[in-house]
């Protein structure tokens, strides 16, 4: 395959094919975990209520695997742009030796440290017993988790969205097909409860990282790997985690931001805890399309940085500036049209749906402005640019955002905490716009 059309197709239409894959990838990715919620709520609003307090340290584990993955695809699209082949194989090579060490690293730690985090948010001896139930048996499969999504960015970086999306939609499915059947039993299979959720969910993690080996085997990309590229490098380890480690805090972030608000929404009401939960889990149904375009764009962006098209770089911003724009847009009339319904989606409690939908209009006042912290995040990521980017993710997520939640919770009570985050992205949104601009300024 010759990756030279990353800097010579039109930029609309190269963006386009290569987002598209990537916006179906996320939305039937965020199908999954609105089906997962559903089936989980179906069993109790505890159940509902532990899968919310595990959700930061499983954040965490995706956001590892996929922020020292937007390393490698920064990097890999960055030689492959400055026609360095070579580079580009030992990069991912190096890349994909270190993912699996990070996943047995996290599956121990996660699983060690578990009971104990859940024992922060809630005294309630089932909902501890649901959570360590179904974050012990997710956290085994952290190995596989690491090593699908670094394959994910490998094939990203090189073009081949489509394999992605085949990926991603294989696992999903097998996930929701396997939800109703482990969670409630069907036949031979015996009803698992959470635990039943949790399994169906390595399952799938485990089917995306087959299609890419098969796909590897089958139809090999470029980018090579082998032991010819695993010579000890420790210039490449740097460029990896000065790249990558920023990416991860950017990722990891929301889940210190969650942590954080359970503890003040708790204060008032365990509903509020499951309220933020929900809004989590659609949030990463509206959000994701935007990620898909941005994932679209980062290995163009990386690719044209390398050769050096600097003029074609910016160009590259501003169209994924405008397709982000329309996607929130759609998400903020759907939110202030449906909050009630796509609440009550996870819960059959009517005061919690009232509540929850009363959040969500205010919530959905922010998503439209936060395109340009989200564009702007993710472009500096494909330059290569991880500690510019962590600047914005720090404001989104601690330096604004915490210390706004803290003072409009005094003020307002809970609902103080949903204006926190329309708030805090709008102050974001201009820091990130004046971040983006400092860096291309000087972009050698």
């Amino acid at each position: 395959m010759n990756e030279q059309f990353m800097k010579e197709r039109p930029i609309l239409p190269l963006l386009t094919s290569m987002a598209l894959p990537m916006v179906v990838s996320m939305l039937v990715n965020s199908l999954y975990n609105i089906v997962d919620s559903f089936f989980v709520a179906r069993i109790s609003e505890d159940a509902m209520t532990a899968l919310s307090l595990v959700y930061p340290i499983q954040n965490f584990v995706n956001a590892a695997a996929i922020g020292f993955g937007v390393g490698m695809n920064a990097l890999i699209a960055f030689h492959l742009g400055a026609g360095e082949k070579d580079r580009a194989s030992t990069a991912a090579t190096h890349g994909l030796a270190l993912s699996a060490v990070h996943g047995l690293v996290l599956m121990a730690g996660c699983i060690a440290v578990l009971p104990a985090f859940l024992g922060l948010f809630t005294r309630d001896p089932a909902v501890l017993d649901l959570g360590v139930r179904y974050g012990t048996i997710v956290f085994l499969f952290s190995v596989v988790i690491m090593l699908g999504l670094a394959f994910e960015k490998i094939f990203q970086a090189v073009g081949r969205m489509k394999v992605t999306m085949a990926a991603l939609i294989s696992g999903c499915l097998t996930n929701i097909l396997l939800d109703p059947v482990m969670i409630f039993g069907l036949g031979p299979v015996p009803a698992m409860g959470i635990a039943g959720a949790a399994l169906a969910t390595g399952i799938g993690q485990v089917v995306s990282l087959a299609v890419y080996l098969v796909v590897y085997a089958v139809a090999p990309p470029p980018v090579r790997l082998g032991r010819a590229w695993l010579r000890p490098d420790l210039r490449l380890y740097a460029r990896l985690y000065a790249i990558g480690v920023p990416a991860i805090l950017n990722l990891a972030l929301p889940s210190l931001l969650v942590s954080v608000l359970n503890s003040l929404l708790a204060a008032f009401s365990q509903s509020y805890v499951v309220i933020l939960g929900i809004y989590y889990k659609l949030q990463t149904f509206l959000y994701l399309p935007a990620s898909g375009i941005v994932q679209g764009m980062r290995p163009i962006i990386g690719y044209n940085y390398g050769a050096r098209e600097y003029g074609r770089v910016r160009k590259i911003f501003s169209t994924t500036l405008v397709m982000c724009a329309a996607i929130m847009l759609l998400g903020t009339l759907l939110c202030l049209a449906g909050a009630e319904p796509l609440i009550a989606l996870f819960t059959d409690n009517p005061e919690t749906v009232a509540l929850g939908g009363q959040a969500l209009r205010i919530l959905c006042a922010g998503f439209l402005v936060s395109t340009v912290s989200v564009a702007a995040s993710g472009a500096l990521e494909g330059l290569g640019k991880g500690a510019q980017s962590l600047v914005i993710s720090l404001m989104r997520y601690v330096a604004v955002m915490i210390p706004a939640a803290f003072l409009l919770c005094r003020l307002m009570g809970p609902t103080g905490v949903w204006h926190a985050f329309w708030v805090t992205e709008a102050v974001t949104a201009l820091a990130a716009g004046w971040v983006y601009r400092q860096t291309m300024r000087r972009p050698a």
